[in-house]
């Protein structure tokens, strides 16, 4: 399931929320580069992406706010609507 989050994010540039086994905190991470075991990643503020193995995410979900209906939001980019 965590592998399908980081695709989710890395696909739709979008962010998501992990759990980092080495400090035990949840961090907001937006995915810029999955080869092999390492993924590279961004997070707020920080212009360089960080990397890691794989393993070291125990879980992600969705960011805060966004509830992953990737549906929605493409009709609307159709539509020439924006976002509330």
């Amino acid at each position: 399931m965590v592998d399908r989050f980081l695709r989710y994010s890395l696909e739709r540039n979008k962010p998501i929320r992990v759990l980092f086994s080495d400090t035990m905190k949840y961090k907001n991470i937006t995915v810029v580069l999955m080869e092999g075991n390492q993924i590279a990643y961004l997070t707020a503020g920080r212009k360089r992406p960080l990397t890691t193995e794989r393993e070291n995410v125990l879980s992600a979900a969705y960011a805060r706010g966004d509830d992953g209906d990737t549906l929605r939001h493409l009709m609307r980019e159709m539509e020439g609507r924006e976002a509330p």
